[in-house]
C-alpha cells in the first residue's frame, strides 16, 4: 500500500501574534539514558531538542516574542514537541504536521565513568540519531508559503536557522535559500554536521559558504570553520567572508571574536564547571541575537551569549536555564576586568 504523505497544519487555533524572531528547523525528541553503558539502561527520560527549537526557547526566556517553524509527524512525539515549545512561550502556529513521516528523535547516553566496556567517561555524552525519513527532512518552501507563514516572516525582525537545516535534504536547502531572500535580517549558525549531508557531502563547503555570504548575522566555531573552509583564524575568516555585517567566531580558548563591519572585539567566556556541552552553542546564539535585537553594544551581545551558554554548560539537557534579569544586568554592566574575574556560580547563587 502506498504511504500517505499528505500534511496539514496542527489543529490548534492559529496565533495571530506576529513574532520578532523566527527559528526555522528540525525539532527532535530526546531520550536520555541513565548514566552508564546504554545496553544497561532500562529507563529513559524524555525531553525536546533540535538547534533552532533550542534557540527559540532561549528567546522566549529572554522576553523575545519568538516562533518556531518546522515539520513534525502526526504522532505522539510530534504532539509532545509542539506542546513543549508552546509551554515555553514559543509560537508554533506555523508548524506543519506530516501525516506520512515520523517525528525524528535521538538517544543520549551519558557516561558514568566506571571504566566498564561500553561506558563513557564521567560527564561525557554520546548521541545516536534516528532522523532519516523524518517529517523535518521533508521541510521545503511549501512550509513557508501559507498566508500565515508569509505574514510572520514579513513582520519578523530576524529569521534564524542553521547548517543542520540546510543539510537535512535538498528541499530543506531550497527552503533556507527562500528564507535568505525573504527575511529582513537572516541569522545563520554554521552548525556543520558531516553525517547529515550524505551523498551531498562534497557540495557542503560550497553550499554553506553561499549561505554565509547571503546572511546578515553568522555564527561559527573556529574548529568547524576549519573543517569546512580550511580557515580557523578570525581575521582570515573575516577576509574570506566580508558579506555578513555580524560575524561571530567561537574558539577552543573560550574566547568569542565578534566582527561588526570591520570592527573587532574579543570577549572571554565565564569561569565555570562544565557539566555537559550539549546545547551551549544554541544558547549562545539565542543570547547574542537577543542582545542584537534589544540594541546592546557588541560587547553586551557577546556577554549575553556567554551567560546563556553558561546556563547550558552547567546543567544536563539541551536547553539552557537563563539567569534572572537582575543577575544578567549585573554581569552585563561589569568592567572588562570585572567580567574576566567573574565566576558564573556567584551569579547563580546571588
Amino acid at each position: 500500500m502506498q504511504r500517505n504523505t499528505s500534511s496539514r497544519k496542527h489543529s490548534k487555533e492559529i496565533d495571530v501574534t506576529l513574532p520578532r524572531a523566527i527559528c526555522v528547523g528540525e525539532g527532535l525528541v530526546v531520550l536520555v539514558a541513565t548514566p552508564g553503558p546504554l545496553e544497561n539502561s532500562e529507563t529513559f527520560t524524555r525531553s525536546a531538542g533540535g538547534a533552532e527549537a533550542n534557540v527559540a526557547r532561549v528567546f522566549a526566556q529572554l522576553g523575545v516574542d519568538a516562533a518556531w517553524i518546522s515539520r513534525v509527524g502526526n504522532d505522539g512525539f510530534g504532539r509532545y514537541l509542539v506542546d513543549e515549545l508552546d509551554s515555553a512561550g514559543v509560537n508554533t502556529s506555523a508548524v506543519t504536521r506530516d501525516e506520512g513521516r515520523p517525528t525524528g528523535l535521538y538517544v543520549k547516553e551519558r557516561g558514568a565513568g566506571t571504566g566498564s566496556p561500553g561506558d563513557l567517561p564521567l560527564g561525557e555524552s554520546k548521541m545516536t540519531y534516528f532522523r532519516t525519513g523524518s517529517a523535518a527532512s521533508a521541510l521545503s518552501p511549501n512550509d513557508i508559503d501559507s498566508a500565515h507563514a508569509v505574514a510572520m516572516i514579513k513582520a519578523a525582525e530576524l529569521v534564524h536557522f542553521s547548517g543542520i537545516t540546510v543539510a537535512l535534504s535538498e528541499t530543506a536547502e531550497n527552503l533556507t535559500r527562500q528564507l535568505t531572500a525573504r527575511a529582513a535580517m537572516v541569522s545563520f549558525d554554521l552548525n556543520y554536521r558531516p553525517a547529515l549531508w550524505g551523498s551531498r557531502l562534497q557540495h557542503a563547503p560550497r553550499v554553506l559558504a553561499d549561505h554565509v555570504r547571503r546572511s546578515d548575522v553568522v555564527l561559527m566555531g573556529a574548529d568547524e570553520a576549519n573543517e569546512v573552509f580550511g580557515i580557523d583564524d578570525p581575521d582570515a575568516l573575516r577576509a574570506e567572508f566580508p558579506e555578513p555585517h555580524h560575524l561571530v567566531i567561537k574558539n577552543d580558548a573560550h574566547v568569542v571574536t565578534a566582527f561588526e563591519g570591520r570592527s573587532r572585539i574579543d570577549v572571554p567566556a565565564l569561569t565555570l564547571d562544565v557539566v555537559e556541552k550539549i546545547g551551549a552553542g544554541d544558547a549562545f546564539a539565542g543570547g547574542y541575537l537577543t542582545g542584537l535585537l534589544d540594541g546592546l553594544t557588541p560587547v553586551g551581545r557577546v556577554r549575553l551569549g556567554h551567560l546563556c551558554a553558561a546556563g547550558a554548560l552547567t546543567a544536563h539537557g539541551d536547553i539552557a536555564e537563563v539567569l534572572q534579569a537582575p543577575a544578567r544586568r549585573s554581569a552585563l554592566d561589569l568592567s572588562d576586568q570585572g567580567w574576566r574575574l567573574l565566576q558564573y556560580s556567584t551569579l547563580v547563587t546571588a
